[in-house]
């Protein structure tokens, strides 16, 4: 199984890179499998940093956000997966929350 995630993770942060966000090695461990999930069903309908780079902050509207996206036809998007999803969004919510703060004078 962890063969299997660092696999999805290496594949995820080929798609995703620096430029769509974050880099996956850098995240706690939980994170990594949470964004591995969301890198695997997200990409497969638009590019990751449509979401990344939505300036969503709001755990109310990414969960708001990922039903519409389970809801579409193929998307693959389990109730287990949006659990996941939903909790890398938060996390990568607040990470970008954190990195704003700092940046501000």
């Amino acid at each position: 199984m962890r063969l299997l995630s660092a696999a999805v993770l290496a594949l995820a942060a080929g798609c995703a890179g620096a430029s769509e966000g974050m880099e996956p090695t850098h995240m706690p461990s939980e994170a990594q499998e949470d964004y591995a999930v969301f890198a695997r069903r997200c990409s497969k309908c638009h590019s990751l940093a449509r979401p990344l780079q939505s300036g969503i902050e709001s755990d109310e509207w990414w969960q708001h956000y990922v039903a519409r996206m389970r809801a579409m036809p193929g998307s693959g998007i389990s109730a287990d997966d949006e659990v996941k999803i939903l909790r890398f969004l938060h996390y990568y919510s607040a990470e970008q929350h954190k990195r704003h703060a700092k940046e501000a004078p």
